[in-house]
């Protein structure tokens, strides 16, 4: 697929996984980067954080995978320009039982996301926004990405559960998506006064080397705020620490030599 797909991933819950997808997707945005954003997550994170509403009952991704509607339906603009969305709705929670006699059910974004290349052909990058477990959602993303990007809370645990995420990544690439790589580790929720943050800091580099982005995104009140008022931190207050790092990372994003952004994967 000639289309730079990024699954932002990390099985466990609260490690700034959403506030990550819609933060950096605005922000490359205004950098002037076409973006879709999925929203995969049953939960709806992402789409109310994008300032739309997760009970739409038609216009979801939900609807696009058991194939009552058609991708095109279901792309919906945000308020930031070059940003849209397809958002999630709770139905979606139900899919793994519904597809439970589909052999082929892991491949069931990555055909549809083929399939419909027309429909996505404008956007320069597409984010999937993936819920906080191994499950089936999680699996179908990881299917049609190319890459992934790993937020990582710098608390104690997050490397041990990191460690499990490694080993589905590398099981994925050799049954069900080989071309599968990490883009990066964004380290996360990072406070400076303590001292547990710069061990794990210490810790991800020494581990990750490269893979792991210089910008760091801080624990920040503001970033927390945001989503309540239906848009990113980098439009609701541009000049917080939190948003500062967030535009920081896409230019580090933007400029990470191994990757063409736009261009065939």
């Amino acid at each position: 697929m000639s289309k730079k797909i990024i699954s932002v991933i990390n099985q466990k819950g609260g490690v700034g996984k959403t506030t990550t997808v819609i933060n950096l997707a605005a922000a490359l945005a205004q950098k002037g980067k076409n973006i879709l954003v999925i929203d995969l997550d049953p939960q709806g994170n992402a789409t109310t954080g994008l300032g739309k509403s997760n009970n739409d009952e038609a216009s979801n991704i939900y609807n696009i995978l058991i194939g009552k509607r058609k991708l095109s339906q279901c792309i919906n603009s945000s308020a930031i320009s070059g940003l849209d969305l397809i958002g999630s709705n709770v139905n979606l929670s139900g899919l793994e039982v519904e597809t439970a006699n589909d052999t082929n059910r892991a491949y069931l974004l990555k055909e549809i996301l083929t399939n419909n290349l027309n429909d996505i052909k404008n956007y320069d990058i597409i984010f999937i926004d993936c819920p906080p477990s191994l499950s089936l959602l999680t699996i179908m993303s990881l299917v049609a990405a190319n890459e992934i990007l790993v937020p990582l809370q710098t608390e104690f645990f997050a490397l041990e559960g990191i460690t499990q995420l490694v080993k589905t990544i590398d099981r994925i690439k050799i049954n069900l998506n080989p071309n599968l790589s990490i883009r990066g580790i964004l380290l996360t929720m990072f406070d400076k006064r303590n001292k547990l943050s710069s061990q794990v800091d210490k810790e991800a580099r020494s581990f990750f080397k490269d893979k792991v982005y210089d910008s760091v995104i801080p624990r920040n009140v503001r970033l927390s705020e945001a989503p309540s008022h239906g848009m990113p931190c980098v439009i609701y207050d541009k000049n917080c620490s939190g948003s500062k790092s967030y535009i920081s990372l896409a230019d580090e994003f933007l400029n990470q030599k191994s990757e063409n952004i736009g261009s065939a994967a």
